[in-house]
């Protein structure tokens, strides 16, 4: 299956990118890449993240990386909704 990101995904990576920049850019760019290839294998495995405990729904999952959630909707494709610190709480229109 193809793996496709939101604008709202794809923006908060910019941001965390941006943050771990300012005091590593090596280590901002490596995030990156091993984020965006750990999730690419989401394509191949879309159910191997759990069911996102405050949604309940079967088919919201997510991929714990590091200290963040990839929030995901399985299908064809599979949709990265956003990217979270795992200590913040989703919002509901993020699933939007």
């Amino acid at each position: 299956m193809r793996v496709e990101w939101t604008p709202l995904a794809l923006g908060r990576v910019e941001a965390i990118a941006r943050y771990i920049a300012r005091g590593n850019p090596a280590a901002a760019v490596g995030w990156v890449n091993d984020l965006f290839d750990a999730v690419e294998r989401l394509g191949d495995f879309p159910e191997r993240g759990r069911m996102v405990p405050e949604v309940g729904v079967r088919r919201i999952r997510e991929m714990i990386f590091g200290a963040y959630r990839v929030i995901y909707s399985v299908g064809d494709p599979v949709v990265i909704l956003t990217v979270r610190r795992g200590s913040q709480l989703l919002r509901p229109s993020e699933l939007e």
